[in-house]
């Protein structure tokens, strides 16, 4: 991207917080379209993470179910056990309690990180030419796996193959692509007082911090989960897998709600973990 097309605020403390809130924005023209696939991929220079990366102290068109060999009119589930579907906005999505609703919710091309807004697709609802009508969608809102549905215009599609699970008590993230195991490593989790929360979630944006050497490390992995403690937190706590300045973490239960890795398995993790790969998080 040409640096005619970038503009970046200025990194700031949050007092309140007691935590570096670091935030680069980087600010897109909105009539510049990012075709599907980037937008799984691309990665903005950014980072706003509710203090994660700090130890915790106590105080382009749409694709059919990838699980039917065959077009059926109604409802029918999007993606299968070893593939999700991913949805990213086009230029503007209502989101509906139910299909004919009013609407609850509203969601441009790019969240307030300047990332492509992407949802994870539950199930369609097709016509009885079987072309999609809408789609029930995952949303990255409070309360944690709110959903809601969007017309099926109103975004791109795309399959995703990844898919990432959390174990609280083991303190294990393992990596699965197409069903099979990639990798398993240990991890860092939120403490007693800041837990992570348990739950499905799904990757709603891929962060790149302006130091590679801070709190986050080279990179971190957004969810569509909050933290349920710290609902005063910048943009409401948002939860995400990123790396550390403090490997000796690796192992425990010391973070504000996020995911630790050491930073070269972060950096493996994030070639592979698109947005829309769905993540589940459990005891």
């Amino acid at each position: 991207m040409s640096s005619a097309n970038r503009s970046f605020a200025v990194g700031s403390y949050d007092a309140q917080k007691g935590e570096d809130v670091v935030t680069f924005r980087e600010q897109f023209s909105a009539a510049r379209l990012i075709p599907v696939r980037r937008a799984l991929m691309w990665s903005p220079l950014l980072l706003v993470l509710a203090g994660c990366g700090a130890t915790a102290h106590r105080a382009s068109s749409t694709l059919p179910p990838v699980d039917s060999s065959t077009c059926r009119a109604g409802v029918v589930r999007a993606g299968s056990a070893n593939v999700a579907v991913a949805a990213v906005v086009r230029s503007t999505a209502r989101v509906y309690r139910r299909p004919g609703a009013k609407p609850f919710a509203r969601f441009g091309p790019v969240n307030v990180n300047g990332f492509p807004t992407v949802f994870r697709v539950l199930s369609t609802v097709r016509r009885s030419d079987c072309a999609p009508r809408w789609y029930r969608v995952q949303l990255p809102i409070k309360p944690n796996g709110v959903t809601g549905y969007v017309r099926a215009q109103a975004v791109d599609t795309s399959r995703v193959r990844s898919r990432v699970v959390v174990d609280l008590s083991s303190k294990r993230l393992t990596l699965f692509r197409n069903g099979r195991r990639v990798f398993g490593t240990t991890v860092a989790v939120g403490s007693s007082a800041t837990p992570t929360p348990i739950g499905r979630y799904y990757v709603n944006q891929r962060l790149i911090p302006p130091d590679p050497g801070g709190p986050y490390g080279p990179a971190a992995i957004g969810i569509s989960a909050y933290s349920t403690v710290l609902t005063g937190w910048t943009q409401g706590g948002p939860i995400a897998i990123h790396g550390t300045n403090e490997p000796w973490s690796i192992g425990h239960a010391v973070s504000n709600g996020c995911i630790r890795l050491r930073n070269p398995v972060l950096r493996r993790l994030f070639k592979q973990a698109l947005a829309g790969t769905p993540v589940l998080i459990r005891r």
